[in-house]
């Protein structure tokens, strides 16, 4: 059965008015409430937010209203008008909505509305706490609500909490201009799994942590205390395939028609009326194309919507009367008696006009200076199923990222983005039927139920910490695990190197096994049906020298080399030609150079860079520096970064030590018992990998999704030696 789910957004779902009768309740056609609709009305889950009604209202009015929406599931928190004015315009949109997106001249000088911004988080807190259920998933929504996840953690300590940021996350030197910034960050990390629209925003939001927090992110994760916070790339969608059918509708055509009456080519732009959507930009490069173009005045026109925006803050004000001016520039330049250049609409329009705008519009511009993703242009690209028109897209809008068929433009390169509106306009029309079916591919399949389903499938799957089953007393409780492993009809050990069966060493080489240990593994190796795995990321040649002469099967840089028990020979999976080593190496070096302590090992298929002999925050800095310019320089080659204790490797993508696992377990399970004991990242591909009744073991204290736990390297090998006879 699918957990319930907790959606919890600054605003719920619905537009609320005053009617004769009482109150007049309309479900909102936005992205995201029709996206959420589906986990929200499935699993009795409900949607928590303030109901978007202005003004004071009576505790009678607040009882109507709490019983009319929990019909539909549907918890109203209800704020004052004091507290809307401080904490949504003054602190949510005063600060952090211009930072975000690099507009910091617009922000305020001094931070009286802090303390309501968090204090209204507390009581969004205290709401969701009152609602919540053992195995429920709580997902909370955008950059009001930022604090909201470790109010929630500190009061739900188990629960599954996720994080979305619908807008951009800065650039951490733009970030850092914000007040408060650490109290956000920390706020975020509260919750198991952040999901951000682009791998940018993800890359930034790393970048902040560690500069302000002092936290590494390893890839797609940053250790928090004892929790794994996951970070996700998750790009928003729309619901493409019913604004597809809206837009086929026959009846909708003497709208289209009437909308590109009086002109040979028609433009659209739709946007709230905000200073980040780059409308000025706009109106000046349709300005440019008639100047430079004069050939068309009189054949084309500019319809242009500007939906109302945050009227009350002092900032939109002055910008609306600015867009005014230019308006009634344009048109006074160059209208006519018989002609309108600029058609400029200041309020919001029905669904179906805005469909019609879309299946009007030969050219559809959406140029912000900056935006999260813009559901605008998938929209319009869902209603275009005759494949035609042309989409001219912001490189600052996230989805550049994906729409890559677009022609894209630089808004504040006035000149440049005229030209791409004339190339738009007289693109042939075979070029666009590819362009838009190419974009429709993208912007069918990937909708807004694909992106709910990843993002909770995502947040489903992340484990509550691991239960400390085999401890560091090492008897009663490891007596859990012993019963199996004494009972087994074919024991099969899988065990991990370093940390796992010898302490962590400052380098590798330093790491070499005791007697003792060699003299263990001998004897589990010789008992009776029973296989010894060693499965490490050592290269062959340390394998071969330490364990050669011990009955074990060896596996050498997690997986990408194998040799089987009384063997000379390495079998190598297939992986990419050593090549990409020449220009990696170089760059780790120059890292180890540059970082007391750290050392960089060279591996038959892949690069090692060490810096458990650096002093702590120096080498986490650089490690987490090193993994971002990584990063972006192997992004179009088939290998990866793997982050281990202190450690970052390069290797060959698709090469871990899970696929061992999944050899061993379909060749010994369900018959045998197979038991897997590792100690950092690299292991958990291992834990994955097996099915639930293998064994799964963590050495040490480290978040992981193992079954079991054990204190240290001693614990697991007191364990090991209990399961064979003394001599």
């Amino acid at each position: 059965m699918a957990p319930r789910v907790l959606i919890v957004s600054n605003r719920l779902p619905v537009s609320i008015r005053r009617g004769e009768s009482g109150f007049e309740i309309e479900r909102s056609p936005g992205g995201l409430a029709t996206g959420l609709r589906g986990p929200h009305e499935r699993g009795d889950g409900w949607w928590l937010g303030w109901p978007g009604i202005a003004g004071e209202l009576s505790e009678a009015e607040r009882g109507e209203l709490a019983a009319r929406l929990a019909q539909d599931r549907m918890a109203p928190l209800f704020l004052s008008p004091g507290e809307l004015t401080r904490y949504y315009d003054g602190f949510c949109n005063g600060f952090i909505w211009p930072v975000f997106h690099y507009l910091t001249g617009q922000v305020p000088h001094r931070t009286e509305d802090w303390p309501v911004y968090r204090d209204v988080n507390e009581r969004f807190a205290d709401a969701v706490a009152a609602r919540y259920r053992e195995g429920d998933l709580v997902w909370v929504h955008d950059y009001q609500l930022m604090l909201l996840p470790s109010l929630l953690r500190q009061r739900l300590p188990r629960a599954r909490i996720g994080f979305f940021l619908h807008i951009p996350f800065p650039a951490s030197e733009v970030f850092r201009t914000l007040p408060h910034r650490e109290d956000l960050l920390l706020g975020l990390l509260g919750a198991d799994l952040i999901g951000f629209h682009t791998t940018s925003y993800l890359r930034h939001f790393a970048s902040a942590l560690l500069l302000l927090l002092g936290h590494p992110t390893q890839v797609d994760r940053v250790l928090v205390e004892d929790r794994i916070v996951r970070l996700g790339v998750f790009p928003m969608g729309v619901d493409a395939k019913r604004i597809g059918a809206l837009a086929e509708r026959p009846s909708l055509q003497p709208e289209v028609e009437e909308i590109r009456a009086g002109s040979e080519h028609t433009l659209v732009a739709i946007d709230r009326l905000d200073y980040t959507k780059g409308v000025p930009q706009r109106l000046l490069a349709f300005e440019t194309l008639l100047q430079q173009h004069p050939e068309l005045r009189g054949k084309v026109k500019l319809v242009n919507l500007a939906v109302p925006s945050r009227v009350a803050v002092r900032a939109y004000r002055h910008f609306r009367r600015e867009v005014n001016a230019l308006v009634g520039r344009i048109n006074g330049a160059f209208g006519t008696p018989t002609w309108v250049p600029l058609h400029y609409m200041f309020r919001k329009l029905p669904e179906r006009r805005v469909i019609a705008l879309y299946r009007a519009a030969d050219v559809m511009l959406v140029t912000p200076i900056r935006d999260g993703m813009n559901l605008v242009a998938k929209e319009y690209v869902a209603a275009r199923s005759d494949l035609k028109g042309v989409l001219v897209l912001s490189e600052y809008a996230g989805a550049a990222a994906e729409l890559v068929e677009a022609v894209t433009m630089n808004p504040y390169d006035i000149d440049r983005a005229a030209e791409a509106y004339y190339t738009a306009l007289t693109m042939p029309e075979t070029e666009q039927r590819e362009r838009m079916r190419a974009l429709r591919v993208r912007v069918m399949s990937q909708d807004v139920q694909r992106w709910v389903e990843s993002f909770v499938q995502a947040l489903a799957a992340q484990t509550s910490p691991t239960e400390v089953a085999v401890n560091g007393n090492g008897s009663a409780r490891a007596e859990s695990v012993l019963p199996a492993l004494l009972a087994a009809r074919r024991l099969v050990l899988v065990l991990d190197y370093d940390g796992t069966l010898v302490p962590l060493a400052l380098s590798p080489e330093r790491a070499i096994p005791d007697d003792e240990l060699l003299d263990l593994l001998r004897r589990l190796a010789t008992r009776r049906r029973t296989e010894v795995h060693i499965l490490s990321g050592r290269t062959t040649g340390f394998l071969d020298r330490w364990f050669g002469g011990l009955p074990v099967h060896l596996h050498a840089e997690h997986g990408s080399f194998s040799r089987r028990a009384g063997r000379n020979r390495w079998a190598r999976r297939d992986h990419p030609a050593p090549d990409w080593q020449e220009a990696v190496r170089p760059i780790l070096a120059d890292f180890a150079r540059r970082t007391p302590g750290a050392l960089v090992e060279v591996k038959e298929a892949g690069l090692a860079w060490h810096w458990r002999a650096a002093e702590p925050s120096v080498g986490d800095r650089q490690a987490n520096e090193l993994g971002m310019h990584l990063g972006q320089l192997l992004g179009n080659l088939p290998l990866e970064l793997l982050w281990g204790d202190r450690v970052l490797e390069v290797r060959p993508h698709g090469v871990h030590k899970g696929l061992v696992a999944a050899e061993l377990a379909a060749e010994h399970l369900p018959e045998g018992v197979l038991v897997a004991a590792g100690n950092d990242r690299t292991d958990e591909d291992l834990f994955a990998a097996l099915p639930p009744e293998a064994i799964t073991i963590a050495v040490g204290d480290r978040p992981s999704r193992a079954h079991f736990r054990v204190h240290d390297v001693w614990i697991l090998r007191d364990l090991l030696k209990r399961c064979v006879p003394e001599n």
